[in-house]
Order: C-alpha cells, then sequence, then structure tokens
C-alpha cells in the first residue's frame, strides 16, 4: 500500500520541530480528516536555510511534510514556491489515491509560511504566493 519511501519518513521524519523566532509559519489543514500540517521557515537572503514541521495526521501526512521540508531546505523562495504535490507525491515514489490529499497539504504548508513571511515583510503575498485554499476540499474523510 505505502511506498518504501513513505514508511521511511513516517518512521523516520525529518526536520521536526518548530523554529523560535521563524521568519514565516504556516498552517493548514482541516481538523474534520485530522491532518493539520504547521510548517516554520528561517530564510537568510531569500534562501531557505531551516525549515521545521509539526503534524498532526496519519502516516501520509507525516509523509509528505518530511520530504516536503527536505525538498526546500537550501532553496531559493522562488524554487520553493514551485514546489508541487505531484512532485512529493513523485519523490515518495507515491501515494494511495485516498490519500494524495496529504501531498496537498504539504504543499500548502510550504505556501501558507511564505505567504507569512512576506505579509511580516509588508508584502501582500497573493501575487506571488497566489491564493491559498482554506480548506482540505481533496479530502475523502467523513464530517
Amino acid at each position: 500500500m505505502y511506498s518504501a519511501k513513505v514508511m521511511d519518513h513516517f518512521a523516520n521524519p525529518r526536520n521536526v520541530g518548530e523554529i523560535e523566532n521563524a521568519d514565516g509559519v504556516g498552517e493548514v489543514g482541516n481538523p474534520k480528516c485530522g491532518d493539520i500540517m504547521k510548517m516554520f521557515l528561517k530564510i537568510d537572503n531569500n534562501v531557505i536555510t531551516d525549515v521545521k514541521f509539526k503534524t498532526f495526521g496519519c502516516g501520509a501526512a507525516i509523509a509528505t511534510s518530511s520530504i516536503a521540508t527536505e525538498m526546500i531546505k537550501g532553496k531559493t523562495i522562488d524554487e520553493a514556491l514551485k514546489l508541487t504535490n505531484k512532485a512529493v507525491v513523485e519523490a515518495l515514489d507515491g501515494l494511495p489515491p485516498v490519500k494524495l490529499h496529504c501531498s496537498v497539504l504539504a504543499e500548502q504548508a510550504v505556501k501558507a509560511a511564505l505567504a507569512d513571511y512576506y505579509r511580516r515583510q509588508g508584502v501582500d503575498p497573493e501575487p506571488i504566493v497566489g491564493k491559498l485554499e482554506e480548506d482540505c476540499h481533496a479530502c475523502a474523510c467523513e464530517a
């Protein structure tokens, strides 16, 4: 059902925790489905120098958070903004269809943290980051 990479990132998640005085913090998710992701970014000279996450959810939610942090750490903001849920799924060697919403949440958590970073700089993030979805509408969970 799950790839070896998903199981590895679930059992041994990378970059777990919080960053004190983070430059950007984003939280996304839906308590109805139980997946909530919080992403913390440290940014220096337009480069993401550190990233941490705290995720409450299933194994796929933890794995997608973990791999997403690895994919953006050391990257520029512009590179991080190009992260897609499809790239997250591919990096994990796939996810079951019912768990694809976790990859969407990982992408949205990164974008929410970057939007927060721009807000803190006094910049409207929407033209740069795009409009963020407020709900986990892709979930196949019950209300």
